[in-house]
């Protein structure tokens, strides 16, 4: 792999040569209402693509990143949800290009963890205004992750929630759809253990976060995506109405405590067991099971952010 810029001479090459590629999931919540919007609104501030491609097939997303980065861009425009951007984050890492996000999902949790407008205007306008900086990648063994793993109720209401329910409601269907499922659900027993410490609990839900936001709220106030450190925290015990109450609280407030004052668990790498073995959900897909090995990568990743974001 060759060298890496600067940061500031990525900078510089994105805002002086505007060598873009622009990939859109029109699968994604707004997508392909906005297509062509986006469009114009990449060429109106001076960027002429090097590629423009609409993914209609969620299954060639890969493949059609790939065409996209061989054209060589500085900067790889990703409009869809967070799948969409946990895929892309998967193709630029450790890369010589940056990521530009557009939000069209539903909760836009790497968004919102960059710390990007969440109106398309506005998140345009950060690729000819904002900065290279690198975040930081998780790995779920040997899987790349942008924002979150999560175990328990989460994982079913992933398959469950319907996708009509996310258009109409957006970010709420999420809990809704929880509500449904949580009375037939089985707490379960996790351990993890960081830097030789074990913590063990009991729960319908553990998350282990690397960005700021999970289901559109934030995790923790001084929480970042870039400070090299996991949070692990769990929603509720192992009783169901506990978690209820959580969960609604979260979907009204969206409050978190300092993560000085718990109930989180950090660290740069942890261990996960789980009785039973359980499903993980990395960034939205299913595809391991405990026990799980989560680490941070330190500025793994390059991504297009405001000029107010704090690059550490």
């Amino acid at each position: 792999m060759s060298a890496l810029r600067t940061k500031a001479e990525h900078t510089e090459a994105i805002r002086t040569d505007r060598r873009v590629a622009l990939v859109i999931n029109t699968r994604s919540r707004r997508g392909r209402r906005h297509y062509f919007e986006v469009i114009e609104q990449i060429h109106a501030l001076g960027f002429e693509p090097l590629a423009e491609i609409g993914v209609y097939n969620p299954k060639r997303l890969r493949e059609l990143l790939d065409t996209a980065l061989a054209t060589g861009p500085d900067l790889l425009i990703v409009g869809g949800g967070d799948g969409t951007l946990s895929s892309a984050v998967r193709h630029v890492a450790h890369r010589d290009v940056a990521l530009g996000v557009l939000p069209l999902g539903t909760t836009n949790n790497f968004a919102r963890s960059l710390g990007l407008p969440l109106d398309l205007p506005g998140a345009i306008r950060v690729f000819a205004t904002g900065k290279v900086a690198d975040i930081d990648l998780g790995m779920a063994d040997d899987r790349p992750f942008a924002n979150l793993a999560s175990f328990g109720v989460s994982v079913e209401v992933a398959g469950t929630v319907k996708p009509w329910l996310k258009r109409v409601l957006g970010r709420p269907a999420y809990p809704l759809t929880a509500l449904t499922i949580l009375p037939g659900h089985r707490p379960f027993r996790a351990v993890i253990t960081v830097d030789g410490q074990r913590h063990e609990l009991l729960t319908h839900q553990l998350n282990i976060a690397n960005g700021r936001f999970h289901g559109g709220w934030q995790v923790a106030k001084d929480i970042s995506i870039d400070n090299g450190l996991l949070v692990a925290y769990q929603l509720g015990s192992g009783k169901k109405l506990r978690l209820l109450v959580e969960t609604l609280a979260r979907a009204t407030t969206g409050r978190w405590r300092s993560l000085a004052g718990g109930p989180f668990v950090t660290g740069r790498e942890m261990l996960l067991e789980t009785d039973p073995p359980m499903a993980a959900d990395v960034d939205g897909e299913v595809r391991l099971r405990t026990p799980i090995r989560l680490r941070v990568v330190p500025n793994g990743v390059r991504v297009m952010v405001p000029s107010s974001f704090e690059d550490r």
